[in-house]
């Protein structure tokens, strides 16, 4: 009787499926079998199920007198008892069902939003990013092209006006050769124009001197011819006394004459010669210096065009060295925003990865649950079957204490995993049977039976 009530107490849910044992068993339902395993799982052997179930059908009734009824009105109240602590432990057990259930069709909702999460991401996020990442690196590249083509235009303008100041430069440079030469002209011109003055105030003071020569020599004439007229008057009746004297007045007059006509003629020749020469240098320092005024004015105007291009030239370079600092401040900006959008789609596929794996870990969790409820489904309708079978059986009064002894079995299964379960009382396996004869023959079971 114990042993018995042991068994029974062992086949409860509670006692297979408590703390001390986890499910480690996941099962599956195909349309071909009612039944099957998704991992090694353990059974009955059928053979020996079939020789147990023989055996109880075909064993003999004992005799009434071997047969001890004295017990059954305490086995029965006891075997009730166990029953409807069975019954409460199958409310407890429906209980978790439907907890399961919420908890599946949680992990269902859950796992629907993030595939749509997903499907959401893996569709539209990464096209319209890698559309705004190709718009703006077309737009990127047609300012580049647009600059380098501007750049390009700026350089050959660069070219063309350094080629231009060159040149601008050589006729500057012969325009100052031309104005030092005529410089120079000017200087040997301004040499002879002062020699010639040098000439001129030579020839004046020898001019004055025979000026003064003529008058010192009129001067001393006159004295002569006073003198000689003091002495004509003084020896005038001696002279005519004596004889004729030839006429020195006259003489003297021719002599002044031609000496004034002399000087004259020096004073005239001089002028004319000084006034020629000084007309001749004054036209040649007129040309001169209207050449050097030309010059003067032509290299103004090329230094004012000098100075226009060379404003012209900064300006350029400037400005070019401004498009230049742009576009490597484009380049960079553009290189920085590439990057950004590089670690925006490697951060938005870490993102797709994780959420792929958490999908994964959500749809695991899900087939465990599955697994579990249709184990759960499995382990209901056996108890379900269990408590009909008992039922029928106690309103049955064939059913004795030697027979019930008899059928009440404790299967003690060890799978390969190591797991100790413990399977319900014969009648429990034979309603079982039609499960485990469907079962797929890999699946190796050992069980040993314990009964009284």
């Amino acid at each position: 009787m114990s042993v018995s009530m042991e068994g029974q107490r062992l086949s409860s849910y509670g006692r297979r499926f408590g703390s001390q044992a986890t499910i480690h068993q996941s099962l599956r339902y195909s349309p071909g079998r009612r039944l099957l395993s998704s991992s090694p799982t353990s059974r009955v052997s059928v053979t020996k199920m079939k020789t147990s179930s023989l055996s109880f059908r075909t064993s003999p009734r004992f005799s009434q007198d071997k047969v001890d009824f004295s017990l059954a009105d305490a086995l029965n109240a006891e075997f009730k008892e166990t029953r409807t602590n069975e019954k409460v432990e199958m409310m407890e057990l429906n209980d978790r069902f439907a907890s399961y259930i919420e908890k599946v069709r949680f992990l269902e909702q859950q796992n629907k939003v993030l595939v749509a999460e997903l499907n959401q991401i893996r569709d539209k996020e990464p096209t319209k990013l890698a559309d705004i990442y190709q718009e703006e690196l077309r737009e990127l590249r047609r300012q580049v092209d647009q600059l380098s083509n501007s750049k390009a235009r700026l350089e050959i303008e660069r070219d063309n006006l350094l080629e231009d100041v060159s040149i601008l430069r050589q006729k500057l440079q012969d325009e100052i050769n031309l104005r030092l030469e005529a410089e120079n002209n000017l200087s040997s011109y301004r040499q002879d124009v002062d020699d010639a003055a040098l000439a001129r105030l030579d020839l004046e003071r020898k001019v004055e001197s025979l000026q003064e020569e003529i008058n010192f020599l009129r001067k001393v004439h006159d004295e002569e011819l006073r003198e000689l007229h003091e002495q004509l008057a003084q020896h005038q009746v001696h002279i005519e006394m004596d004889m004729t004297k030839p006429d020195l007045t006259a003489a003297l007059r021719e002599i002044r004459i031609q000496y004034e006509s002399m000087a004259t003629n020096n004073m005239h020749e001089t002028e004319e010669w000084y006034k020629s020469k000084f007309a001749d240098l004054t036209d040649a320092a007129a040309r001169n210096i209207e050449a050097l005024r030309l010059a003067k004015q032509e290299a103004n105007e090329y230094r004012r065009q000098l100075q226009a291009l060379t404003c012209d030239l900064e300006s350029l370079r400037g400005s070019n060295e401004s498009l230049e600092r742009q576009l490597r401040e484009m380049e960079d900006r553009y290189a920085i925003e590439t990057a950004s959008y590089q670690d925006t789609v490697i951060r938005l596929e870490e993102d797709i990865r994780s959420l792929k794996e958490e999908m994964a870990r959500h749809l695991q969790e899900y087939q465990d649950l599955l697994n579990v409820k249709l184990a759960l489904d499995i382990e209901i309708a056996t108890y379900r079957r269990l408590l009909e079978g008992e039922e029928s059986s106690l309103d049955t009064k064939s059913m004795s204490e030697a027979q019930l002894k008899r059928n009440i079995m404790v299967k003690t299964v060890e799978t390969r995993d190591g797991e100790v379960r413990r399977w319900p009382h014969l009648p429990a396996v034979i309603h079982l049977l039609p499960f485990l004869l469907e079962l797929p023959d890999s699946a190796a079971l050992h069980s040993t039976a314990v009964g009284t």
